[in-house]
C-alpha cells in the first residue's frame, strides 16, 4: 500500500490541460504517421499499372517496395527504444516529426523504383521513432484508471491517418497525382512540429526515474502531473543498471517482452498485408478503383471505433482478454469476407476485420504501455513497435507472394484468417504483469496541497 496526498481543484485542472494536449499532440502525430505508411496501398495499382510513374513495378516488387518503410520502422523503432529511455520522450518525438516529414517530400519527388524504396525506408526510420515512444510518453502522463483509454485515443490515429489515406485518394488521387499525396504526408514539419515544441512537455514520471528531481519538480508544478517518489539511492542504481532494453530482457521481463513482440509481429502482417493489398483484391474480385479504396476506408473505421470501445473494456477487465477477443472476432471478420454476401454485409465484415487488425494492434501497444515500469517502458513499446514490424515487413511481401503464386482471394483471405487465430494463442500466453508499473505518485507540495489520504494498491487494474 501507498501513501497519495490528494490534489487541489487547480492542479486538477492543470493536469486535464496537460493531459488533453499531449493525448491531442500524440494523436495527431500518429494520424500523419499512419497516413505515411498507408497512403502507398493507396498508390500501389497505380504503378501496377502505369510504368511511367516509377518504372515497371510486378506485384513482387510492389510488395517489396511496401515493405522497405516497415523495415526502416522496425529499425527506428529499435533505436528509439534505448535512446527514449536514456534521453527523454519529447526530443525522440520532435525529431521524428521533422524526420519523417522530410522523408515524405523527398520521396515525392522519386522518378524510379529504387531511391522511391530508399526513401522509404529512410521515412520509416522516424515513423518508428515516433510509434516507438509515443506510447510511453502518454502512458505517463494519462491518470490511472484510464490509461488503455487514453493510449487507445493516441494509437486511433494510426488508422485514422489510414482513413484519411484512403479518403484523400478517393477525393484527390485522380488530380494530384500519387506525388501530391506523398506531399500532403509532409505537412507536420510546418504544423505539427512548432505545436509540439511549444506544448509537449517531457514526462515528469521519467525525470524522476533518471534523477533529474528539480527538473522533474518544475515539469509537475506547471503540467499538474503527480511527481513520482525518488526510490532509496540504492534501489534508483539497481534500476538504473536495468534502464531500457538490459531491463527488457532481464528475469523479470524476458519470457513476456518475446511473446509480445511475436503478438505485435502477427498483428501487424494483417495490418499491412490488408492496408496495402485489400485494395487490389477488391479490385480483382470486380470492383471498381474507388470502390475498392471505400474498403480500405471501411478497415480503418472499424479499427478506430472498435479500438475506443474495446480500451473502456481493458481499463475494467485488462486488455490481455480483450486483445484475445478481438483477434478471434478479426478472425472470423476476414473469413467471413469469402462468403457470396450482400455489400452492405460484407462492408460490415470488412470493418469487423478493422477491429480485428489495426484496432487489435491499436489495444497491443496500450498493453504494451501500461505492462512495464518506468525505467523499461520506452523499450517495452520500442520492441513492441519494432520488432512487430517483421511483421510489418512481411505483410506486403506475404500479400505480393500470395497474389504471385496466383492463390485465389478467398485463399488469401483464409491464410489471413489462420494467422489472426495464431494471435489468439500468444496473447492468452502472456503472463500477468507484476509488481507497480510506476514509481509512486505523491503531491509536489504537501504543505499547500494536503486535504485528504487515501490508499492506492501498488498495481493498477489497467496493467493486467
Amino acid at each position: 500500500m501507498s501513501t497519495l496526498v490528494s490534489a487541489t481543484p487547480e492542479q486538477e485542472a492543470r493536469r486535464r490541460k496537460s493531459v488533453i494536449w499531449v493525448v491531442s499532440i500524440a494523436t495527431v502525430g500518429l494520424v500523419f504517421d499512419g497516413y505515411d505508411l498507408v497512403v502507398y496501398g493507396t498508390v500501389v495499382s497505380t504503378f501496377l499499372r502505369d510504368p511511367s510513374q516509377i518504372g515497371p513495378v510486378t506485384p513482387a516488387v510492389a510488395g517489396a517496395l511496401g515493405s522497405y518503410a516497415l523495415v526502416g520502422v522496425l529499425v527506428g523503432a529499435l533505436l528509439a527504444g534505448s535512446v527514449g529511455d536514456i534521453l527523454g520522450r519529447r526530443k525522440v518525438m520532435l525529431v521524428a516529426y521533422a524526420w519523417f516529414s522530410i522523408g515524405m517530400a523527398v520521396t515525392a519527388l522519386m522518378s524510379s523504383a529504387t531511391p522511391f524504396g530508399l526513401m522509404r525506408f529512410i521515412t520509416g526510420l522516424g515513423v518508428g521513432a515516433l510509434v516507438a515512444t509515443t506510447g510511453a510518453i502518454v502512458s505517463e502522463f494519462a491518470p490511472p484508471g484510464k490509461k488503455n483509454l487514453c493510449n487507445a485515443i493516441t494509437y486511433s490515429g494510426v488508422p485514422l491517418g489510414s482513413l484519411l489515406a484512403a479518403l484523400l485518394a478517393i477525393l484527390l488521387l485522380a488530380g494530384i497525382g500519387w506525388r501530391g499525396m506523398f506531399w500532403i504526408g509532409a505537412l507536420p514539419i510546418v504544423t505539427l512540429l512548432p505545436l509540439a515544441f511549444f506544448k509537449m512537455p517531457e514526462s515528469p514520471t521519467w525525470l524522476a526515474a533518471r534523477g533529474r528531481i528539480d527538473e522533474a519538480r518544475a515539469v509537475s508544478e506547471r503540467t499538474g502531473v503527480p511527481l513520482a517518489e525518488v526510490p532509496p539511492v540504492g534501489e534508483a542504481s539497481a534500476r538504473r543498471e536495468r534502464v531500457g532494453f538490459a531491463g527488457l530482457f532481464g528475469q523479470e521481463y524476458w519470457l513476456p517482452t518475446v511473446l509480445l513482440g511475436l503478438m505485435s509481429a502477427t498483428g501487424l502482417v494483417l495490418v499491412y498485408s490488408l492496408n496495402t493489398w485489400l485494395p487490389e483484391l477488391m479490385l480483382r474480385a470486380g470492383f471498381n478503383a474507388k470502390g475498392s479504396l471505400s474498403f480500405l476506408l471501411v478497415l480503418n473505421g472499424g479499427a478506430v471505433v472498435g479500438a475506443l470501445i474495446g480500451s473502456r473494456v481493458a481499463d475494467r477487465l485488462g486488455p490481455k482478454p480483450v486483445v484475445a477477443a478481438c483477434f478471434l472476432i478479426g478472425s472470423a471478420a476476414i473469413a467471413l469476407l469469402t462468403a457470396s454476401l450482400p455489400l452492405a454485409l460484407l462492408l460490415l465484415f470488412v470493418a469487423i476485420a478493422g477491429l480485428g487488425t489495426s484496432g487489435t494492434q491499436t489495444l497491443i501497444y496500450g498493453f504494451v504501455a501500461n505492462y512495464y515500469r518506468t525505467t523499461v517502458r520506452g523499450a517495452g513499446v520500442a520492441w513492441c513497435a519494432g520488432f512487430g514490424r517483421l511483421g510489418g515487413v512481411g505483410g506486403p511481401v506475404i500479400g505480393g507472394l500470395l497474389i504471385a503464386a496466383g492463390l485465389s482471394t478467398n485463399s488469401i483471405f483464409y491464410v489471413l484468417a489462420g494467422l489472426s487465430v495464431l494471435g489468439v494463442l500468444l496473447t492468452l500466453l502472456v503472463p500477468r504483469a507484476r509488481g507497480p508499473r510506476d514509481l509512486h505518485p505523491t503531491a509536489i507540495e504537501p504543505s499547500r496541497t494536503a486535504t485528504s489520504v487515501t490508499s492506492e494498491p501498488g498495481t493498477p487494474r489497467s496493467s493486467r
